[in-house]
Protein backbone atom coordinates (compact mmCIF):
# COMPACT_ATOMS: atom_id res chain seq x y z
CA UNK A 1 0.00 0.00 0.00
CA UNK A 2 1.21 3.50 -0.85
CA UNK A 3 1.64 6.01 1.96
CA UNK A 4 -0.04 9.24 0.86
CA UNK A 5 1.28 12.54 2.17
CA UNK A 6 -0.93 15.36 3.37
CA UNK A 7 0.11 17.30 0.28
CA UNK A 8 -1.15 14.54 -2.01
CA UNK A 9 -4.44 14.34 -0.07
CA UNK A 10 -4.86 18.11 -0.41
CA UNK A 11 -4.27 17.82 -4.15
CA UNK A 12 -6.95 15.12 -4.24
CA UNK A 13 -9.29 17.26 -2.15
CA UNK A 14 -8.96 20.12 -4.64
CA UNK A 15 -9.30 17.78 -7.66
CA UNK A 16 -5.68 18.33 -8.71
CA UNK A 17 -4.64 14.69 -9.05
CA UNK A 18 -4.43 12.66 -12.21
CA UNK A 19 -7.28 10.25 -12.90
CA UNK A 20 -5.16 7.23 -12.00
CA UNK A 21 -4.03 8.85 -8.74
CA UNK A 22 -7.59 9.83 -7.91
CA UNK A 23 -8.80 6.24 -8.23
CA UNK A 24 -5.90 4.92 -6.14
CA UNK A 25 -6.46 7.50 -3.40
CA UNK A 26 -10.20 6.80 -3.30
CA UNK A 27 -9.51 3.09 -2.91
CA UNK A 28 -6.93 3.76 -0.20
CA UNK A 29 -9.33 6.02 1.72
CA UNK A 30 -11.98 3.29 1.63
CA UNK A 31 -9.63 0.61 2.97
CA UNK A 32 -7.31 2.50 5.36
CA UNK A 33 -9.16 4.02 8.30
CA UNK A 34 -6.13 6.08 9.38
CA UNK A 35 -5.91 7.65 5.94
CA UNK A 36 -9.67 8.19 5.95
CA UNK A 37 -9.44 10.05 9.27
CA UNK A 38 -6.58 12.16 7.95
CA UNK A 39 -8.55 12.99 4.80
CA UNK A 40 -11.69 13.83 6.78
CA UNK A 41 -9.67 16.22 8.96
CA UNK A 42 -8.34 17.96 5.85
CA UNK A 43 -11.84 18.06 4.38
CA UNK A 44 -13.15 19.68 7.57
CA UNK A 45 -10.38 22.27 7.50
CA UNK A 46 -11.24 23.08 3.87
CA UNK A 47 -14.89 23.56 4.78
CA UNK A 48 -13.90 25.88 7.64
CA UNK A 49 -11.70 27.91 5.29
CA UNK A 50 -14.52 28.16 2.76
CA UNK A 51 -16.75 29.70 5.46
CA UNK A 52 -14.35 32.56 6.19
CA UNK A 53 -15.31 36.04 5.14
CA UNK A 54 -13.76 36.80 1.77
CA UNK A 55 -14.09 40.57 1.72
CA UNK A 56 -11.61 43.19 2.86
CA UNK A 57 -11.99 44.96 6.18
CA UNK A 58 -13.84 48.30 6.04
CA UNK A 59 -10.64 50.03 7.21
CA UNK A 60 -8.79 48.70 4.16
CA UNK A 61 -11.49 49.94 1.81
CA UNK A 62 -11.47 53.36 3.48
CA UNK A 63 -7.67 53.59 3.18
CA UNK A 64 -7.77 52.73 -0.53
CA UNK A 65 -10.54 55.25 -1.22
CA UNK A 66 -8.71 57.92 0.76
CA UNK A 67 -5.52 57.24 -1.20
CA UNK A 68 -7.42 57.44 -4.50
CA UNK A 69 -9.08 60.70 -3.45
CA UNK A 70 -5.74 62.22 -2.38
CA UNK A 71 -4.04 61.07 -5.58
CA UNK A 72 -6.81 62.60 -7.68
CA UNK A 73 -6.51 65.90 -5.82
CA UNK A 74 -2.73 65.95 -6.37
CA UNK A 75 -3.17 65.23 -10.08
CA UNK A 76 -5.64 68.10 -10.49
CA UNK A 77 -3.19 70.68 -9.07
Amino acid sequence: MINYTSEKLIQYLYHETLEEETKAIEKAIQTDWTLKEQFEALEGAKQDLDKLVKSPRPESIAAILNYARTSQEMAQR
